[in-house]
């Protein structure tokens, strides 16, 4: 390894300056593969031995130094380090996500090739695109034939930029990313830390050393540290360069105490309680879904010290053996695959010597889908959770049906797990849990994504109802835009509206004006940074929108949806539970009464076409043309309804009932559902109201 001395860096007092640097992360498959120009050089492979988690000391005084530094496994001091041509292999595009949470990502480079060995396009037709990257000079990228391979990516650069700038906008070419959309948003910096939940996106960086200030404006909004300390910041800009600073580790908020300017409510035993937070972009493993039921198999989970800390097991049927450290609690896609079908994990002994790493383990398994039980769990591990997460956690099993299997009886399985991964994504996942932190601080830039529900109607009778169902939705950012199409709004009824506890915008439309138009005029009044669809006769449960939101983040999709699964066939009073495609995976179409879409993300596909019918199809195809991807969530919380006549798309019952599985008379009796209690149609002559409960969070 050599160093060029010619080689300038700017913004940086004495770099240690490097030719070539190859770092490889992940356990390899086969021979790793590396540019010519990069042969010989140094290699840092990531994981490497156990490390701390701060950032390595800044003082490196000479080359010397630094060779004494690595050798008592510190490591280099990648923040002061400048590499003219940095090479990078990972195992898989999770991997490489890995690498933004590694000092390594500091590093400042110029030049840079990006090699996955295992990449897999999410859905065939789908057009990744490179993020912003500063001063880019070149760019090629090559993708393997057959959807599925290695994939490479080089970029050079005019003047350098840290590493993880460079992966940040490699990450979009090679996966799905879409941030939450929000009309405003603090800068959030963290120093001197590096969490392994912060992600990368607008607004989020990590720094080593001193803030650079500027005088112009404030440069930091929240400033996450690793202590409680003030923030470093150059030059005599301390009180002017951020507003609010809280105190983090690799796995969350370990603390809020005194020196934490956020405004979180104190615990009754005088200190503050933080939560574990989760990148949950990458933790939420694509088409893993099931199996559920008591039959379904199960494995378990136990708890031993190691050489390198705690390690972790899961055992079950088949050979199933995972393995893993504590340190590192997130799962690799060897983990999804071999729990793929698992449909129980119960917990053994929690010791709670490491509560935290121990809550993120679980919360990470939460998120494959697998129902997780964990009856004994320690009272410092339940400090670390969310009281919706811990109840879940700890809650006995459903009832186990006597006799042969029973399909309907298998329901309250499914829905015990998809209320377990719902409560550990909005309770923990950073783009809800991070703003929640800083709401005191920021109030009104970390309110949950706005919702503008679209009712496109020509039936009055229908009205009630629709509105009712949308507004017990437990979504709390919510509005509803109802527009009638060739009819108008009676006095009378115009009234309860106002009375359904949501704002309500009333839009008119003309009957000679298509379905896709009335579409157009009621998405021309609708104010939320994000529309969803819903159908005036369709039955939908109260966390639907809330499942749509989820389904958008984790899955980085454009349009998101649920599948008509549940049929309801008004001609035979009967609901059927149909065979109707993959659910929490990438697909090519979703129910048109569930349909969620950005508002900016409509506009630029082109809107909604103006067409009689099939205008949901025509806002797919469009999706899918502009290189978006759809993503179906589970299909519980909704009942797509078959009336006897009135429907312009009819292929007969035959095929609703072709390969259906369990069937209620009526509607399914279930919460999830917003059901329970009900009757199998419900009365238009009163509004039904939903209360929401607030849990605790932090």
């Amino acid at each position: 390894m050599s160093a060029d001395e010619g080689i300038g860096v700017p913004g940086r007092d004495d770099p240690e300056k490097y030719l070539r640097w190859r770092i490889a992360v992940g356990e390899p498959r086969g021979r790793r593969r590396w540019p010519l120009g990069t042969l010989g050089s140094r290699l840092t492979e990531i994981p490497g031995p156990s490390a701390s988690t701060r950032l390595p000391d800044q003082a490196t005084p000479d080359r010397a130094a630094a060779d004494r530094s690595a050798e008592n496994r510190a490591g280099p001091a990648w923040q002061r380090m400048f590499v003219g041509r940095m090479a990078v292999t990972a195992r898989s595009v999770t991997w490489l996500r890995h690498l933004l949470d590694h000092p390594a990502g500091l590093v400042r480079v110029r030049r840079v090739a990006v090699v996955v060995q295992d990449w897999e396009i999410p859905q065939r037709g789908w057009s990744g695109r490179l993020g912003p990257v500063p001063h880019l000079l070149a760019q090629r990228i090559a993708l393997p034939r057959h959807d599925r391979g290695r994939a490479a990516v080089e970029i050079e650069l005019r003047w350098s930029v840290p590493l993880r700038s460079v992966l940040a906008a490699v990450l979009p070419l090679l996966t799905p990313i879409r941030p939450l959309p929000t009309p405003g948003s603090p800068e959030v910096t963290a120093q001197d830390v590096l969490p392994g939940w912060l992600g990368a996106g607008p607004g989020l960086a990590v720094v080593a050393g001193e803030l650079p200030g500027n005088p112009a404006v404030r440069p930091y909004d929240l400033v996450l540290r690793p202590d409680g300390g003030e923030p470093a910041v150059a030059g005599d800009m301390a009180r002017t360069a951020y507003r609010a600073r809280l105190t983090v580790d690799r796995l969350g908020v370990p603390a809020i105490g005194d020196g934490d300017r956020l405004g979180v409510p104190a615990t009754g035993n005088g200190g503050r309680t933080g939560p574990v937070l989760l990148d949950a972009e990458h933790a939420v493993p694509v088409g893993r879904y099931g199996p559920f039921g008591p039959d379904a198999p199960r494995a378990e989970l136990t708890f031993a010290p190691g050489p390198d800390g705690a390690s972790w097991r899961i055992r079950g049927p088949a050979g199933l053996d995972c393995r893993g450290r504590l340190d590192r609690p997130w799962l690799t896609e060897r983990d999804w695959s071999a729990l793929a079908g698992i449909g129980l994990l119960d917990c053994g002994p929690i010791p709670g010597l490491r509560p935290r790493a121990e809550a993120a383990l679980l919360l990470h398994l939460a998120l494959t889908g697998v129902l997780l039980r964990a009856p004994g769990l320690p009272v410092s591990c339940r400090a670390q959770l969310a009281d919706e997460v811990v109840e879940l956690l700890r809650a006995p099993l459903p009832d186990h049906p006597a006799g042969r299997p029973d399909p309907r009886g298998e329901l309250e399985w499914e829905a015990r797990a998809v209320r377990q991964r719902r409560a550990v994504l909005r309770r923990h996942a950073r783009g809800f849990a991070l703003p929640r932190l800083a709401a005191a601080t920021f109030p009104g830039l970390g309110g949950l994504p706005s919702v503008s529900v679209l009712l496109v109607t020509r039936r009055l009778e229908h009205v009630l109802d629709a509105v009712a169902a949308v507004a017990a939705q437990s979504y709390p950012e919510l509005e509803i835009v109802l527009c009638l199409h060739g009819v108008g709004l009676p006095v009378e009824l115009r009234q309860r509206l106002v009375d359904c506890g949501r704002p309500v915008e009333v839009v008119e439309v003309p009957a000679g004006q298509s379905f896709g138009e009335a579409m157009v005029a009621a998405t021309a009044r609708a104010r939320g940074t994000l529309v969803t669809k819903v159908d005036d006769d369709d039955t939908y449960g109260p966390e639907h929108v809330w499942d749509l939101v989820l389904a958008r983040h984790h899955s980085g999709a454009t349009l998101v949806g649920k599948a008509a699964e549940f049929v309801y066939i008004g001609a035979l009073d009967t609901t059927v539970r149909r065979d109707a495609g993959a659910a929490e995976s990438f697909a090519p179409a979703v129910a048109g009464g569930t349909i969620l879409i950005g508002r900016g993300d409509l506009a630029e596909v082109g809107g909604w076409r103006p067409v009689p019918s099939s205008v949901d199809r025509g806002l797919l195809d469009r999706v899918r043309r502009a290189g978006g991807l759809v993503y179906r969530t589970h299909p519980l919380g909704y009942v797509y309804r078959r009336r006897p006549a009135g429907h312009t798309w009819d292929p007969g019952l035959e095929y609703f009932l072709r390969d259906s599985g369990a069937q209620w008379t009526g509607l399914p009796r279930h919460a999830e559902f917003g059901t329970s209690g009900t009757d199998p149609a419900p009365s238009t002559s009163r509004w039904k109201f939903h209360q929401r409960g607030l849990n605790r969070v932090w």
